[in-house]
Order: structure tokens, then sequence, then C-alpha cells
């Protein structure tokens, strides 16, 4: 029995050696062919890597960036067209070197359906450092007249509203020569005018007779801007209501409203004074100094000769209460003292 192992041993000998000898000739002789698929499995991996990997990440890196808009004027405001400047900021994580092409946003409220642009904004080129800042400020052709009047009627009624930019660009990665398509959408949450609550007049006058624009009453009122933008809106006709009745029109002239606190105007009105009068003798107004609310209803609006519809519409959608102390302006212009009724 001991004899038969090493006989064995030398069997399986003879056999690898002349296995492994074939296997290396198969190798030297066939080198060129694994060669070649080496070099097609490294090609297919690169190609993946450049253009499945790197647009994917890529993409993620613009939908992870957040825009942030620090002020949007629009001024030079005419029927068909306006200037628009918005300052805004792109925040990343900066991770990535690359350079976004130049493209053109279209906005529109993100809550309202079907999407309707009511803008466009032409973006620079910028890149993926980690804070950019971009500035744009363009002349703005009005492509939607209805979609721009809603847009306004919603940041007039609202307290915040959503607002999306979105446009397809093209982003070049530091080291590649190929520029891959990305999509840049962005919805930003923003501050609404909430129907200019905290609306406010004061020293108001009152004459017997009107002067010679047709007005019987002067005063100055205090109008709130806590959205973004700032208005060149001009001069505003307001129909005027009190406790139901109209009572006639008011102006505001030259009006610039100014984005993030109060803004203060001139206004002249030429109102009935018999509806006045018998308020004044009501409750609670004959006992609170003579304060009224008077109720404001934009009506038409002009700037520079053009008619601005996106504006004036806006502002027919709902009345502003404007509380008034009337009371001592009625006395002393007309010499006389409301009792209550």
């Amino acid at each position: 029995m001991s004899d038969d192992k090493p006989i064995t041993s030398q069997l399986e000998t003879a056999h690898k050696t002349p296995r492994r000898r074939g296997c290396l000739a198969h190798c030297a002789r066939f080198w060129w062919a694994y060669l070649l698929v080496f070099i097609a499995v490294v090609v297919l991996v690169v190609c993946l890597v450049i253009f499945v990997g790197i647009p994917h990440i890529a993409q993620q890196k613009i939908d992870a960036a957040t825009l942030t808009i620090e002020g949007i004027r629009v001024t030079n405001t005419q029927t068909q067209n306006f200037t628009m400047s918005i300052n805004s900021t792109i925040h990343s994580d900066g991770s990535v070197k690359a350079t976004i092409d130049g493209f053109t946003g279209e906005m529109y409220l993100e809550d309202l359906q079907p999407h309707t642009p009511f803008a466009s904004v032409t973006f620079p080129e910028t890149t993926s450092d980690a804070i950019q800042i971009v500035n744009v400020t363009q002349f703005t052709p009005i492509t939607d007249m209805v979609a721009f009047t809603t847009f306004n009627t919603w940041l007039l009624h609202n307290k915040t509203l959503r607002v999306t930019v979105k446009g397809d660009t093209y982003i070049h990665v530091s080291g590649i020569a190929k520029a891959f398509p990305v999509s840049f959408s962005k919805t930003v949450e923003m501050p609404g005018l909430n129907n200019f609550d905290g609306t406010s007049a004061s020293e108001a006058r009152i004459s017997q007779q009107a002067d010679a624009n047709g007005d019987n009453f002067h005063g100055f009122a205090s109008i709130p801007n806590p959205s973004l933008v700032t208005f060149e809106i001009g001069n505003v006709t307001f129909d005027t209501f009190l406790l139901g009745q109209y009572v006639g029109p008011t102006y505001l002239d030259n009006v610039l409203l100014v984005a993030g606190g109060a803004n203060n105007f001139t206004m002249h009105a030429n109102v009935s004074q018999l509806p006045v009068i018998g308020a004044l003798g009501q409750q609670p107004y004959c006992s609170n100094g003579g304060v009224l609310p008077f109720q404001l209803r934009g009506k038409d609006v002009l700037n520079n000769g053009q008619p601005l519809p996106y504006y004036a519409d806006a502002l027919a959608t709902g009345n502003q209460t404007v509380p008034l102390p009337i009371g001592a302006a009625i006395k002393a212009a007309l010499n006389i003292t409301v009792p209550c009724a």
C-alpha cells in the first residue's frame, strides 16, 4: 500500500506540468487578443463615467444648489414692456469645478396650474463656486398679459407666494471638453403685499369748493411694501367707497412703491361730502374721533401717459381699506360738529 502513493503523486505532477505549459503557450500566442479586451473594458468604463456618471453628478449638483432672490425692481413700465432687475445668489457646495452656460429662465407661479410663464430672465454664464452672485438687468417685453396680470394679482393679495425659475443649459466640467446638458429649476418663496394691509392716511384737509383740478380733499397716504419687488407704477386712480357707497375718485401721483418698508405719497380726491357727514353721525365713528373706513379699488394706472393694465386690473380685484381721520377736517372746513345719531 505504501508503494502506491509515490506513483500517484508522480502521475498528478505529470498531468499538471503539460497543462500549465499549455496555458502559458496559449497566453503567449494570443496576448494581443487579451490586450484588446482589456483596452475595450477600460474604454467602456471611461465612456460610462464621462457620458453617464458625470452628467448625472452634474445634474445632482445643480438640483442641490439653492437660489435666493434679494430683490426685484420693475421700472420704466410701459404698456407692453418694462425693465426688470433681479439681484440673486446661488449657493452650492462648490465641490465640482465647472462653468454653466448662460440661459433663459422662464418664471411662473408654482402653485397655479397650468404653469404659464409671466416673464423670462436671461442668466449670464456662472461658475460652480460655493457662492455665486447673479445680478441681471434687462428689457422685458410682456409676452403674456394675462399671466403677468395674474402674477401681480397674486403678489397683491397673498402674504407669500412661490415663484419657479426654470430653464435648460449646458455645464462644462473642468478637464473635459464635452459640454453636458442640465436643467435648472428653482422654486423661491417670496413675501407678498398682503393686500397693502396697514395702509393709513393722515393730515386730511377738506375744502367746501373744489380746486382747479376738481379736488376737494387732500392728504397723505402711507403704503407698506413687505415684498421683495419695487414697482414703478405712476399715477393711480381709485374708486372710493364709504360703507358700501361710492363717494368719488381718489388719486395717487408718481407712485414708486419701494420694497421693504412704508412708502409715503400725497393723495387728492373729489369726495361727496353728504355721505361722509352721514357716516360721521353713526357709531362707532361719532365717538372714535371721526375715523372712517374708506375703501379704495383700483381703476386706472398711467405712467408717462401709457396705460398699465397689468397693474390696474390687479388693483381692481379687491378693495384696500384705509382708515381716515376725517372728522376734524369736516368740522374745520364746514364749521359743523356732527352729533351721534
